[in-house]
């Protein structure tokens, strides 16, 4: 059973059904595609219990948490309890991502790598702080924010406007009880993901996610609108360094915290001129990432996951096609404001048998009239090649196949390759 609703959860439920372990796939709630290889649960990601209930009434033999609330309220702690093998971090674990005060403080403690930083829970302290600060600057709301409740202020004033947004005026809701106010790095980022099973931690291939709605990397910070994997700028050099500095002195921080983390953390990077950096952790797939990197994953997914719940992925051997993936987000326009819903999606079926070729469903609805727009991400248009270049091209090409009222995407997705 895979918990979550979007196209990373598509992308799972894709690679789980290539195992040959599995015979039967559940997805709590799902979505439109998902539909199309897995039974749709309508039950939400936060029934715990409903959710515990169903995976013991229909033998359910291992759960992938997907998305970053159930983990981060302890849907693996339920589930546990109630005999049910999970993949995915216990609520303890999970703050990684769901505080950002305690991963940085994490990080100051283990000497990870990290932009300077201070935390606040008083707005008239924030603000104080930041007459004497150094701009630009980035402020961050402590929880979860749906990837959106980061700002980056270029200003004393923007600043002094965002205390007022996360702190005060709380758009973020409580993720914005407390407030973390960094450095602001610059340089190349990066994506890394990774399988971790407490004590062993294996590194998946690199990846890079474009978060602003418009081309250029303007206009609002979505949930991302499109990446691309291998990202050129992840070196050897690169590679070993974090596997010496971050990865691996990230799990021992967590079990020497008494948080073992058995999942997957992902590693928000920012490749500087004093070295990579630390910006961000989560605990699950990125999403839209997961659609990059799980179809040039050669492993099985479900093997993979149970050696991570067993203690045993030191066993396993991690392999990825020498290959490229770009994947294009068509979206709503007016995302990630505001935007209509219920357009007929033509096209689909020219995914069918396309090899190298995935169409993840994110925010799509099965009616009478067919498949329809319901959400501000729609799809997912993901394609390989045999080089980034290629794959680019052939995602662009796919991304003309589907068709809708008020389709709006990126044209500059992987952009980066032809600087590299």
């Amino acid at each position: 059973m895979i918990v979550g609703s979007g196209g990373r959860e598509h992308a799972i439920a894709a690679s789980v059904a290539k195992s040959p372990k599995v015979d039967k796939i559940y997805c709590a709630p799902g979505n439109a595609g998902i539909g199309q290889i897995a039974e749709c649960v309508p039950i939400g990601a936060m029934e715990f219990e409903k959710l515990a209930q169903f995976a013991l009434e229909n033998e359910v033999g291992l759960v992938i948490v997907g998305m970053d609330d159930p983990l981060v309220g302890g849907l693996v702690d339920v589930l546990e309890a109630k005999g049910l093998r999970v993949f995915g971090p216990r609520k303890n674990a999970a703050i990684l991502e769901g505080s950002k005060a305690f991963s940085k403080d994490l990080m100051k403690k283990y000497h990870i790598p990290t932009a300077a930083y201070e935390t606040f829970d008083d707005a008239k302290k924030a603000l104080s702080y930041l007459e004497g600060a150094k701009f630009p600057i980035v402020l961050k709301a402590d929880g979860l924010a749906l990837g959106k409740g980061v700002l980056i202020c270029n200003t004393l004033e923007e600043a002094k406007e965002g205390v007022r947004t996360i702190m005060t005026d709380k758009k973020f809701g409580s993720a914005g009880n407390r407030m973390v106010i960094e450095e602001f790095l610059t340089g190349r980022e990066v994506s890394v993901l990774s399988f971790v099973d407490g004590k062993t931690i294996r590194i998946m291939t690199s990846a890079q996610d474009h978060k602003r709605a418009q081309d250029g990397d303007q206009g609002l910070n979505t949930g991302g609108m499109g990446t691309f994997s291998p990202s050129p700028f992840y070196t050897k050099e690169v590679d070993e360094f974090c596997r010496k500095y971050i990865y691996q002195p990230t799990v021992d921080a967590m079990a020497k915290e008494g948080r073992p983390f058995c999942g997957v953390i992902f590693f928000g990077l920012m490749l500087t001129a004093d070295g990579p950096k630390v910006l961000e952790y989560n605990a699950r797939f990125g999403d839209p990432e997961a659609q990059v990197v799980l179809p040039r994953m050669k492993n099985d997914l479900v093997e993979v996951c149970e050696a991570c719940v067993d203690g045993t992925l030191d066993q396993v051997d991690l392999v990825f096609e020498d290959n490229a993936a770009v994947c294009v987000v068509l979206a709503s326009d007016g995302y990630p404001v505001s935007y209509e819903k219920g357009y007929v999606i033509h096209g689909l079926e020219k995914f069918d048998g396309a090899d190298g070729y995935y169409c993840f469903h994110a925010g799509t609805k099965r009616t009478e009239d067919g498949y329809v727009t319901n959400g501000g991400r729609v799809l997912g248009v993901t394609a390989k090649g045999k080089d980034l270049k290629q794959a680019r091209a052939n995602a662009y090409a796919a991304a003309e196949w589907v068709d809708f009222g008020n389709k709006y995407m990126r044209h500059d997705i992987g952009k980066a390759i032809d600087e590299a």
